[in-house]
């Protein structure tokens, strides 16, 4: 009888205990399992048109990544610089300061603006008329006689912003952006953001797009390919509907790329992001910020 008993009294007291712990280690989660729950699984049916219908690419596994040779913030080389070219109003000058401040968030790296270039510093030979009539700049130019010159001494990217439409090569109609990985510069064009003219109404719309492109080209020249993962600012887009579509947050497997380049604190820097959204009244990805901090708190 006294055996039972003791048997009984140790069940009594264990089983709350392996509950407890049970408990305890569901509550152990990484930030990026957390966030996890909050990626959107891409359709496994791609739509004709859309990139992922047109280009078969390899999806890049955390272990891939770091095998990469890739840039790296080391000291005394750690800014990201914004250098504006072209003549813009007071809308586009704004548009440009808020890119800025997001990119800085976004990367949680110094980021700085460089004084502004003069369109004329673009010879014709690289201009042309587009089909619909608006003057286009040779993209590459940009990046091979332009940037990779200017290019500070502790600048790990420099990221270029025109008003011209750009384009990449003849045959190509325009292209948003184009970079360097391996030079770590790159150039995106905020003409077709707006359809040729930013307004207030289409200010938040153009931002969006902005911020969204600039950080893509950005996160590749930290070593990130286009994501398969999820919906995620690191897709690869054909068009403004689908760079519309795709969100401007990276999602837990790009995060957790990118952290592991650029050591962050996640929680910081996801709350400056959501703040960056409330100020903006960028609902959609304010939704998400507010739902990845709920599921890491």
């Amino acid at each position: 009888m006294s055996q039972g008993r003791y048997n009984f009294i140790s069940l009594f007291f264990y089983v709350p205990l392996l509950i407890l712990l049970f408990s305890c280690q569901k509550q152990k989660k990484t930030y990026y399992e957390s966030i996890a729950l909050n990626d959107i699984k891409l359709s496994s049916s791609p739509k004709p048109g859309s990139w992922r219908y047109n280009h078969n690419e390899h999806f890049q596994t955390l272990e891939d990544f770091q095998k990469l040779k890739k840039i790296k913030p080391e000291p005394g080389k750690n800014t990201i610089y914004l250098q504006p070219i072209g003549q813009f109003d007071e809308l586009q000058k704004k548009e440009i300061a808020l890119a800025q401040q997001y990119l800085k968030t976004y990367f949680q790296l110094e980021t700085k603006v460089l004084p502004v270039l003069p369109n004329t510093i673009f010879p014709e030979k690289v201009k042309r008329i587009s089909k619909e009539g608006q003057e286009q700049i040779l993209a590459g130019y940009v990046l091979d006689s332009i940037l990779i010159k200017k290019k500070p001494k502790d600048a790990l990217v420099l990221m270029g912003i025109t008003e011209q439409d750009l384009f990449p090569k003849p045959e190509w109609n325009y292209v948003f952006g184009l970079a360097s990985y391996e030079d770590g510069v790159g150039v995106t064009s905020m003409y077709r953001f707006a359809r040729g003219q930013l307004t207030d109404s289409n200010f938040n719309e153009s931002l969006l797009r902005l911020i969204k492109i600039s950080s893509h080209e950005i996160g590749h020249m930290f070593g990130i390919s286009h994501c398969l993962n999820a919906n995620c600012a690191m897709n690869g887009t054909n068009s403004l509907p689908e760079t519309d579509y795709h969100l401007a947050r990276a999602c837990s497997l790009c995060q957790r790329k990118l952290n592991s380049s650029i050591h962050y604190d996640n929680k910081k820097r996801l709350l400056e992001l959501k703040n960056f959204f409330e100020k903006l009244h960028l609902n959609t990805e304010l939704t998400l910020a507010n739902q990845d901090l709920n599921l890491v708190k």
